[in-house]
């Protein structure tokens, strides 16, 4: 059963300064779809600046999309807004990448978990409220003794196990994680990823994962959607997506992972003079780094195309399966 549903998703921003526009609108997000259904999760990757974060902020209605339909479960919440967004926001919350800055450092522990009961269930006493705060710490793997304590009196790792139970509180359906991990050391990394993953099967719950990091996403996605300039350039099973790339974006990421020995990478070279930066403004955005690009790249629409078995690829010429 899908619990969020994102189709035709287009955002642009003016390019330029504050109080400013120069030139044409820059696309941000390009016409993008997915589907994620309850107890999976859908991770996104992509280089800074290819449009994951921005896409997961959409979703969650955090921005509002130009164009495009977004679904809560079976609600269209496209063009909601106030009181009405407000109380379908328990559907999906989001957990941030810095446990630092994401906390109120003058609120209590209790205070800042509790904040979303006062808005979804207002009936609930004070008490009833640090009951519900207190199961749910404990869920995310925090004693109940830290309730009256501040942000500052915990460690990173603690501070993420607050916000995830913060996030947690409302019982949402969708969980949007945004680099939950990568503020983190690489101890306690696993120790978060082994807990949301614990969490997920304990109540069911959706993840949209948004991170740079490959080791992560294999270790803890089950769908795997990678984006450059603003598009979906390649979707799939992570196990035949990181085994069978077919994009030769995603196989150029997949190379640049810190690998044991030189000889297990399979380089995709680039030609050093062309400009690693660099994307086309019309057909493939990603004709100025790829190796195979032809002219008719140049007319290509972008358009997501189905490979094998669900494993869909946005390109003219996609790698043989044995590359």
């Amino acid at each position: 059963m899908s619990v969020l549903e994102v189709k035709t998703l287009i955002k642009t921003f003016a390019a330029g300064g504050m109080f400013r526009s120069i030139g044409k609108a820059k696309w941000a997000v390009n016409d993008v779809s997915f589907q994620l259904n309850a107890g999976e999760t859908l991770a996104i990757v992509g280089e800074s600046g290819s449009g994951k974060s921005t896409t997961a902020r959409l979703a969650m209605r955090l921005l509002k999309g130009d164009s495009g339909t977004i679904y809560w479960g079976a609600d269209d919440i496209s063009s909601l807004s106030g009181k009405a967004l407000r109380q379908r926001r328990s559907h999906i919350q989001m957990v941030f990448q810095d446990p630092f800055a994401s906390l109120n450092p003058r609120m209590k522990i209790w205070q800042t978990v509790a904040e979303g009961l006062r808005v979804h269930q207002p009936e609930l006493s004070q008490q009833q409220r640090r009951e519900k705060v207190a199961e749910t710490l404990q869920l995310c793997g925090l004693d109940a003794s830290g309730l009256d304590r501040y942000p500052h009196q915990f460690s990173g790792g603690q501070r993420q196990r607050i916000g995830i139970a913060r996030a947690l509180i409302v019982e949402p359906k969708v969980l949007v994680l945004d680099e939950p991990v990568s503020a983190l050391d690489v101890s306690v990394q696993a120790q978060i990823l082994n807990l949301l993953k614990d969490i997920q099967s304990a109540k069911g719950l959706a993840y949209l994962f948004i991170s740079h990091d490959l080791s992560v996403i294999q270790h803890i996605s089950d769908r795997v959607a990678v984006m450059f300039a603003g598009r979906i350039v390649e979707q799939g099973t992570a196990d035949d997506l990181f085994q069978h790339p077919q994009h030769p974006y995603t196989r150029a990421l997949l190379d640049a992972r810190p690998i044991a020995h030189p000889k297990e990478r399979q380089s995709l070279a680039v030609d050093a003079n062309e400009t690693t930066e660099a994307t086309a403004d019309s057909g493939c955005a990603y004709q100025p780094r790829c190796p195979y690009a032809s002219s008719e790249c140049a007319q290509f629409d972008g358009k997501l195309h189905v490979q094998n078995s669900g494993h869909n690829v946005a390109c003219l010429h996609p790698l043989p399966i044995n590359d």
